[in-house]
């Protein structure tokens, strides 16, 4: 009986570590399949920027309904979106710091997170652009590694920087909403936040704008 009782004990701990590797590989998997699509909708919005004729993604500007030249309404701050894939993006996200270039969709969504992050509240145009970003050491995973002074950039798909310094790298908690968003707590400019492992808090990157 007792060897038998070893035996099913061993053969318990084979699944788990089975198990355990087959998650972490996963997780790696998800990982490098996160990185390369958000390349390659970079190199998509590069391209069609650059008036490539040869852009072999499905892309078309957003028909925004709006006049002005440079694509915003300057009393709504909305922004113009390029479709790539079925996907809206307003723009590039550039962390020199972490080697990260990022294609930032429009609205953020749980499965979308997956591609890319995308925009929480705000715009580039009104100061108070607040982006989101899931854990992925190639999307946000190592924002906790900025650092106060760090260059942060943003562009529009019309081709306009918005330049950013990091002030803050801070954890809140998930239920925090009201200090993610609202400008009583810093008057803050650009915001990124991520959820740590399992989501109990959020690695959240406060920005000011240069210019």
């Amino acid at each position: 009986m007792r060897k038998k009782a070893a035996s099913v004990c061993m053969a318990l701990g084979l699944l788990c570590l089975l198990a355990s590797a087959a998650l972490l590989g996963y997780n790696r998997w998800e990982d490098y399949r996160a990185g390369r699509t958000a390349a390659e909708v970079v190199s998509a919005m590069e391209s069609m920027t650059n008036n490539d004729a040869d852009v072999s993604m499905d892309m078309e500007l957003a028909d925004t309904g709006m006049g002005s030249t440079d694509g915003v309404d300057s009393e709504e701050g909305e922004m113009t979106t390029v479709e790539i894939d079925g996907i809206a993006y307003i723009g590039t996200l550039t962390i020199p710091a972490l080697n990260l270039e990022l294609p930032i969709q429009s609205q953020w969504s749980y499965a979308g997170l997956k591609t890319a992050p995308g925009r929480y509240s705000g715009s580039a145009w009104t100061d108070d652009l607040v982006i989101c970003g899931h854990n992925y050491t190639r999307h946000f995973g190592n924002l906790k590694y900025l650092e106060q002074g760090d260059e942060v950039k943003f562009t529009d798909v019309n081709g306009t920087v918005f330049s950013y310094l990091v002030e803050e790298v801070l954890i809140l908690q998930p239920t925090d909403v009201d200090e993610m968003l609202s400008h009583e707590f810093g008057e803050w400019d650009f915001t990124l936040f991520t959820c740590t492992v399992g989501g109990q808090t959020r690695v959240t990157v406060r920005c000011s704008r240069t210019e």
